[in-house]
């Protein structure tokens, strides 16, 4: 069940992030992401000595890096020389099966839904029109691919991120879409536990600074 949903996860992100298509691998899939401190990244279903040894040997390029379904202590022994573990983009492969709930907007905020290119975009903003929280996702056969989900930090507790991901699980429900996916980061972990969001298995980031 985890690798099809780091596969899920992999493709779904490429679509949301405008990226070109993955490309498959002997150890998992490699996006080529092209931004600053991302030349790209290597997203490995399994978690094996092997398998991360070998997705590590094929690098050659500075800021790239791999995304490994398992905990950090667990992974870092396997890194060659030249690889860390960064702590900070660490996160968690998360998973749910969708439900509706039709929310109504929040008090005094109005609430926008846009689809582009196969993606779907959920703004919320405030009294003013300022935006206040957003997320989109990427619709895959029977799989939502949740991502950049944000609430301004002036707005937050106030249930806005809450209000786009239930958004969000409806317009997916709407495109035949039963089950939903994300990589979250621990603050997003926490919220996302709130709505139901299961932990399928820790996310590992590794790059490459020789």
């Amino acid at each position: 069940m985890v690798p099809e949903l780091v596969r899920t996860w992999a493709a779904g992100w490429a679509v949301s992030r405008r990226t070109p298509p993955p490309v498959e691998q002997p150890w998992g899939i490699y996006l080529d992401v092209g931004t600053a401190g991302q030349v790209g990244r290597h997203v490995l279903p399994y978690a094996t000595e092997p398998v991360v040894r070998a997705a590590a040997a094929s690098v050659r390029v500075p800021d790239t890096w791999l995304k490994v379904p398992g905990e950090p202590e667990e992974v870092e022994p396997w890194l060659p020389e030249g690889w860390v573990v960064d702590k900070e983009e660490c996160g968690h492969l998360m998973s749910v099966r969708l439900r509706a709930t039709d929310p109504a907007a929040p008090d005094g905020c109005t609430v926008s839904v846009e689809t582009r290119d196969g993606v779907t975009f959920v703004r919320v903003r405030d009294e003013a029109g300022a935006p206040a929280a957003q997320g989109q996702m990427v619709v895959l056969g029977e799989a939502a691919v949740v991502d950049r989900v944000v609430t301004d930090e002036a707005h937050r507790r106030r249930g806005l991120g809450s209000h786009v991901m239930r958004v969000l699980a409806d317009e997916a429900l709407a495109r035949g879409a039963g089950l939903g996916v994300l990589g979250a980061t621990d603050d997003g972990h926490a919220l996302y536990r709130t709505l139901g969001w299961k932990l399928s298995a820790p996310l590992t980031a590794c790059v490459y600074r020789p």
